[in-house]
């Protein structure tokens, strides 16, 4: 607890008056040249831990050079997949297959933003990253008006995964849902020169299939996003009881253009961000900096870790749980890292202009050794899964129902989560994109720690495994793209209505499936045996569900149990072993 405390308050005290930032380790590594490469994931790690490999990478700068990659990929047969410079998901969307495939890097291909004033509109390349993206149409007094927290993400990345902020206002929060016409490279006939560029508009049908398509149709080039004049946002966190949340959750979704909540169901409390448009001429210079995306001294990133792992190893439910409370208590004080005249927190409301408030993310675009994103793969910082599931509004107050259930069944079970930050709970629309969300949803993010080790248990890993398994099945949650562990997207074709037109796109434009993966097929149901696996100690990871003990760590007092709450759930419960005289 002593560690924790310390490295908190030093964290803090360093964050902010730190000028120095880090840059994130490349997505793609290759011994000779730009052939015989490894891909990475910003985590360092597949939910598998298995290694991504490709026999070569092309890092095109213009849509020709695009072409000129698809086709040679085509000529010579090989699976493609397509890898921005951060590589931000988290499932292998970018792993070709085999060791023999092609990659094609966005990392120069990221400079085109043309603005259309007439029309209202912006075009840019896909690889244009959502920090330059938001601030160029800033300095020409536009503003856009949904995207991720995190803005270490391409435009490209965005809709591929089908990615959002918060809101239900309007078109919703998903970025695919401003796109107004997108410029596609597929792979083409001989006769056509092995690859072509196909453009789809919103008189096209098939661009609800493009908006949001996993990388498996194709390389995306130009994008062109409806865009607004520049406007304001006024921000207030206030702190209560969640006594009542089933009940807020769907009213707090209309009373606000961007409002979410932040669920510590450990302390009782939740967060709701009160988050609305202003005109840009309310006075206000705010800025958004969430302290969990600040540049962070290594050693601290360290030093956290290090007391996880103490935690974890000493089952020290209590330490975790405080470390939890100052984490909650840190957030709070320091409003999140929202920051009203751009250096300190000073209270609420906080005002500020949108590209200022809609995203943030400080620790991947500098150079410093010292200071990097706490999970830094390097660094032996955070290392952690992520469980991110979109409940049908409709279904919402019975979901946090059974949560706060299992919270009370559970002694202190869900400590864990809260100290990355709480739930994050976001509101996203119903989409017209295949791939999108097929109900208007609320968006449970769960972060919690993972283990250094794939064949070691986590404490209370029971409780975030029924957690996780009464999202997905008994309310029938959908998965992050690009996010979640693999259990997450066990039957998720099935919750698409219109998966059946997307596959029918997919099968014209990559009649072949260069652009496909057996990751991709059996996520979107193509192939069905091999998303999960039946090795001993696969639950423990999420590769499984468990229905042996053998697929939990017996050896170390882990058994597959039936849930509390859920019963239909199979989980990883620890039982004392008990020694035999």
């Amino acid at each position: 607890m002593g560690l924790f405390t310390f490295s908190s308050m030093l964290t803090l005290s360093i964050v902010f008056f730190a000028d120095v930032l880090a840059l994130p380790p490349p997505a793609v590594t290759c011994r000779s040249g730009n052939s015989n490469c490894t891909i990475s994931g910003t985590y360092g790690t597949w939910p598998d831990r298995s290694t991504c490999k490709a026999a070569q990478v092309f890092y095109p700068a213009s849509e020709q050079q695009i072409v000129d990659a698809v086709a040679f990929g085509v000529r010579n047969n090989m699976k493609m997949k397509v890898v921005t410079r951060l590589s931000h998901s988290i499932p292998k969307l970018v792993c070709p297959g085999g060791d023999q495939g092609l990659v094609i890097s966005t990392k120069n291909y990221s400079r085109g933003i043309v603005i259309d004033r007439a029309a209202m509109t912006v075009t840019v390349d896909s690889g244009v990253e959502l920090r330059n993206f938001v601030d160029t149409l800033a300095s020409s007094q536009l503003a856009f008006p949904q995207s991720s927290y995190w803005s270490g993400v391409t435009i490209g990345g965005l809709l591929s995964t089908g990615a959002h902020g918060s809101s239900l206002r309007d078109l919703g929060s998903a970025v695919h849902e401003y796109v107004t016409s997108i410029r596609l490279v597929v792979p083409a006939s001989p006769a056509e020169g092995y690859a072509k560029v196909l453009t789809f508009t919103q008189a096209s049908e098939d661009l609800d299939a493009v908006k949001v398509s996993l990388g498996v149709l194709g390389v995306l080039s130009k994008i062109t996003l409806k865009v607004e004049p520049m406007f304001k946002r006024s921000v207030t966190n206030t702190m209560r009881s969640d006594s009542d949340l089933e009940d807020q959750v769907a009213t707090f979704a209309n009373g606000n253009d961007y409002g979410d909540i932040t669920w510590y169901p450990s302390m009782n409390q939740a967060v709701y961000r009160i988050d609305q448009r202003v005109p840009s001429i309310v006075p206000g210079n705010g800025v958004n900096d969430f302290i969990g995306f600040q540049p962070t001294a290594v050693l601290i990133s360290q030093a956290t870790r290090t007391t996880e792992r103490v935690f974890e190893f000493t089952r020290d439910t209590q330490g975790t749980c405080n470390r939890a409370r100052l984490q909650a208590f840190t957030l709070w004080t320091t409003g999140y890292g929202l920051k009203n005249n751009g250096v300190l927190f000073t209270g609420y409301p906080l005002i500020g202009n949108q590209n200022r408030i809609q995203t943030s993310g400080t620790c991947y675009n500098s150079s410093s050794s010292l200071f990097t994103c706490p999970w830094d793969p390097s660094i032996d910082g955070l290392f952690f899964h992520q469980t991110t599931i979109s409940i049908a509004l409709e279904r919402s107050r019975d979901f946090i129902l059974d949560v706060k259930r299992l919270r009370n069944a559970t002694l202190n079970g869900l400590c864990g989560p809260d100290g990355y930050s709480g739930s994050l709970m976001r509101y996203v629309k119903k989409s017209s994109a295949y791939l999108g969300k097929p109900e208007d949803s609320v968006d449970i993010d769960v972060t919690y720690y993972r283990a250094d080790d794939a064949n070691t248990p986590r404490l209370n890993e029971d409780v975030l495994e029924e957690l996780e398994q009464m999202a997905v099945f008994k309310y029938q949650g959908t998965p992050h793209w690009g996010k979640n562990r693999n259990v997450a997207f066990v039957n998720a074709s099935r919750k698409y209505p219109n998966l059946p037109k997307f596959l029918d796109a997919k099968k014209r434009l990559d009649p072949n499936g260069l652009f496909s993966s057996e990751w991709s097929d059996l996520v979107l149901g193509v192939t069905t045996a091999g998303l999960t696996s039946d090795k001993d100690h696969c639950a423990l990871e999420g590769l499984c569900i468990c229905s042996s003990d053998r697929h939990c760590a017996p050896e170390r007092g882990y058994f597959c149990r039936p849930g509390r709450v859920f019963q239909q759930a199979r989980v990883c419960r620890f039982e004392e072993l008990l020694s035999v005289e």
